[in-house]
């Protein structure tokens, strides 16, 4: 048995993750896509800052007055989040909350929209600020692979953003 020469050996690179290539993936997202468009069916608005047309200051990074793109309909899958309330020296302020959950490769790949924190969504008759934006849900459990964008919204105060 000592003269038989081992037949196993150490491979020279690790076997390709398992369930998680490419067709695996757009089938994911195909899954995803019908999903939430057609049986679901939720749509919001969403009102990205004009990074070229905004005058921002030159060491803040900050503008008064903000200019916004056209409104593009995008479908995801939105949750009430409740009231948040504050007590300032004014009173009382309470106002509702969104999870506005995207679909990243839909997002991404097919409508070439990148989400960012301080712009605006419409849902329903109310406008509300994309406070904070997470990365969710890695697909099979491979970090590069994520499935979803969650943003929490605030509703904007009256005449901080119309629409327009």
């Amino acid at each position: 048995m000592s003269d038989k020469k081992n037949k196993w050996s150490q491979p020279d690179e690790p076997p390709p993750p398992l369930f998680l290539g490419e067709k695996e993936r757009d089938l994911v997202k195909q899954v995803n896509d019908e999903l939430i468009e057609r049986v679901i069916g939720q749509a919001i608005m969403y009102y990205p800052i004009s990074t070229v047309h905004t005058d921002f200051h030159p060491v803040y990074g900050e503008a008064i007055e903000k200019t916004y793109l056209n409104p593009i309909r995008i479908y995801a899958l939105v949750q009430w989040g409740g009231y948040t309330t504050e007590v300032t020296n004014f009173g009382v302020d309470r106002r509702p909350n969104l999870i506005v959950n995207f679909h990243r490769r839909r997002l991404t790949e097919d409508q070439n929209v990148f989400v960012r924190e301080g712009d605006f969504v419409q849902y329903s008759d109310s406008f509300f600020e994309i406070l904070t934006l997470t990365e969710l849900n890695p697909m099979f459990g491979h970090e590069e692979h994520f499935v979803e964008i969650q943003a929490k919204c605030i509703k904007a105060r009256e005449g901080l953003f119309n629409g327009k």
